[in-house]
């Protein structure tokens, strides 16, 4: 489980496709500090095994769902990356509830700076997810979490403050990039639970 808070950004060392997934290396010293192998590390919104941790440094295998379902298998050396570990018992919960587990791919629409460091980012959801995006609800972006400020059709509007803008990788972003999307997994499971209630019938 994760806050959707990033603690680091990391870098992509390599990204090596093989016949059936991936294996990527990404360096960060904060991330591999405490690490062990088999812990959770979500990467750009995306919850991944840490394998191979060394000199700084941590592996991780991409699945061939993975690649399908997120926009990891784009990385390449030099990328920065989001990066945040697992969720502590003790922790504050200050941003929502992230499992990991993208939902889609969305497409960078408009990156429009507001004034004094704060920016406003635009995505292009895909249809499937448009059900789950509320006004003032929460929605992750590449693994942050972030407050919904607009929503038009398959649009979504956030705003960045100055400390997300520097400490992300969104400061990278440009229009047409695709980023990892994360819906609040509350809303998914409202959802299954209401489509199951057979109301009675009007007599």
């Amino acid at each position: 489980m994760f806050t959707g808070l990033i603690e680091t950004l990391g870098e992509v060392v390599s990204l090596e496709v093989k016949p059936t997934g991936a294996r990527l290396r990404i360096a960060s010293a904060v991330a591999t500090e405490d690490a062990r192998e088999g812990d959770s590390i979500c990467v750009n919104g995306v919850c991944l095994t840490a394998l191979d941790i060394s000199g700084g440094s941590f592996a991780a295998d991409l699945a061939p769902e993975t690649l399908a379902r997120t926009n990891l298998g784009e990385l390449a050396a030099g990328m920065a990356v989001n990066l945040e570990r697992s969720l502590l018992p003790t922790a504050r919960l200050g941003g929502h509830i992230l499992q990991g587990h993208v939902d889609g791919v969305g497409i960078v629409a408009e990156l429009r700076e507001l004034g004094e460091g704060n920016w406003w980012i635009t995505v292009e959801v895909p249809e499937e997810l448009e059900r789950y995006l509320v006004l003032k609800g929460s929605i992750a972006i590449d693994g942050i979490s972030l407050t919904v400020a607009a929503v038009e059709g398959r649009r979504v509007s956030v705003t960045l403050i100055p400390h997300t803008w520097k400490h992300t990788n969104l400061s990278r972003r440009r229009e047409g990039d695709r980023v990892n999307l994360e819906t609040d997994v509350i809303a998914k499971y409202v959802e299954k639970m209401l489509s199951r209630i057979v109301l009675p019938e009007k007599h």
